[in-house]
């Protein structure tokens, strides 16, 4: 599609400037608002209404928040391509509603590089969920859109406030390209970090 509307948008973000003026604006313009931890308690302690992402899985955050999104009611969300009858026959038996928009931005890993954390410790400090929406997200980028950085908040309201609150398919484009770009930094620092003798 050309023109994508967006109703439904989940954010979970680790560096929270800019959050919560775009997520007001986005929740100002009827766009439904799905969170995780952190990023649901900086929007709620804002007043703003937001559904949990363990509302929408029915599963709570396990293993100490190593899991949260990743379930098919998440990732089927975001991967349902919009002009496929057959994917969104499939969400409508699966009781599963698609996400229009993907505001992620990643776990701090460098900065655990720079405090110099023990191995277990930074370990810890690398996304697994984010990335695997992110990339998800990228991929189809001709039924969503992602936004993999704070910098890409201020573009996105400009485009959505130029076109009724949709998005086109070139800025989505952009968009994913940006995404792959992150992930692929992020996983090049991870295995510079990981590697014996580095």
């Amino acid at each position: 599609m050309d023109m994508l509307p967006i109703r439904r948008a989940i954010l979970s973000v680790t560096d929270k400037n800019g959050l919560v003026d775009f997520a007001r604006f986005l929740s100002s313009h009827g766009v439904e608002l799905v969170s995780t931890g952190g990023t649901q308690k900086a929007l709620e302690a804002a007043g703003l209404p937001v559904t949990a992402v363990s509302s929408v899985t029915g599963f709570p955050e396990i293993l100490g928040g190593r899991v949260k999104t990743l379930h098919p009611k998440i990732h089927a969300g975001i991967l349902a391509n919009k002009d496929d009858p057959e994917h969104m026959a499939t969400l409508a038996e699966k009781g599963i509603r698609p996400f229009d928009l993907i505001c992620v931005n990643l776990y701090d890993f460098a900065g655990a590089v720079e405090r110099k954390l023990s191995l277990e410790q930074a370990v810890e400090e690398i996304d697994i969920g984010g990335p695997c929406m992110i990339r998800a997200a990228a991929k189809n980028f001709h039924s969503i859109l992602v936004l993999p950085g704070t910098q890409w908040y201020a573009p996105a309201q400009e485009e959505l406030e130029a076109n009724n609150m949709q998005v086109g398919l070139d800025f989505r484009q952009k968009m994913a390209s940006r995404a792959f770009e992150a992930t692929s930094r992020y996983d090049a620092l991870i295995s510079s970090y990981l590697r014996p003798g580095a």
